[in-house]
């Protein structure tokens, strides 16, 4: 049985946040496989700033190359209309599996919003991450709520230990000061990225003159 998580997302541009993110809950889930899955046309987000989702798939892959547990997928890309995470865990459900969705604190508590909240919740194990820092509560009436309305299992709060056989689970991990907004910012006043991303990264935004680069 491989135990996969699949990690979704605008990735407008894919920096070294992400990376890290994904690295920890790899190492502390014990899994076999983090799927990147960058979405072409994502339900919640304006296009104002949106990278090609060529472009965005393109620095995903040349981030994730080289990591054991790294991969990426198309699967957004070539399906046509909005990008829904329902039909994306429908497509990649097999047999055996363990499928586990990761998700920030903040779009957990937005979860109701999203397409089939409750089929989501059936076909992915739900690992929400909250950002160093955060606020969020499990045991907030907002989060129960979210719980309740999806039939997701109580939460179980994880910080070293076996992951437990059942629960919504929360996971801390280390959080890094980068953000995508500010990246392109940076990106539009010709500043540094240095450390930031990888530099395979920052050469492809360079080279393909995204976010305004050389614009």
């Amino acid at each position: 049985m491989a135990r996969v998580a699949v990690f979704g997302g605008s990735f407008n541009p894919i920096h070294y946040g992400h990376l890290l993110l994904a690295d920890e809950v790899a190492e502390t889930l014990a899994l076999d496989r983090v799927l990147f899955v960058p979405a072409a046309q994502p339900p919640h987000k304006p296009a104002t700033d949106l990278a090609p989702a060529p472009e965005r798939f393109a620095m995903v892959a040349l981030a994730v190359a080289g990591h054991p547990k790294f991969a990426v997928s198309d699967l957004e890309l070539t399906r046509s209309g909005l990008s829904y995470t329902v039909d994306t865990l429908s497509a990649l459900a097999r047999p055996g599996d363990a499928l586990f969705l990761l998700i920030g604190s903040e779009t957990f508590l937005d979860l109701l919003s999203w397409r089939e909240p409750r089929r989501v919740a059936k076909l992915a194990r739900l690992v929400v991450v909250p950002r160093t820092g955060s606020a969020f509560d499990p045991e907030s009436a907002a989060a129960q709520k979210v719980l309740r309305e999806v039939g997701a299992e109580p939460f179980a709060t994880l910080r070293g230990g076996p992951v437990p056989a059942q629960g919504t689970l929360v996971v801390h991990v280390s959080s890094l000061p980068v953000s995508a907004s500010e990246l392109r910012r940076r990106a539009r006043e010709g500043r540094s990225l240095a450390f930031r991303l990888p530099p395979a990264v920052i050469a492809y935004i360079a080279a393909h003159r995204l976010y305004g680069t050389g614009g």
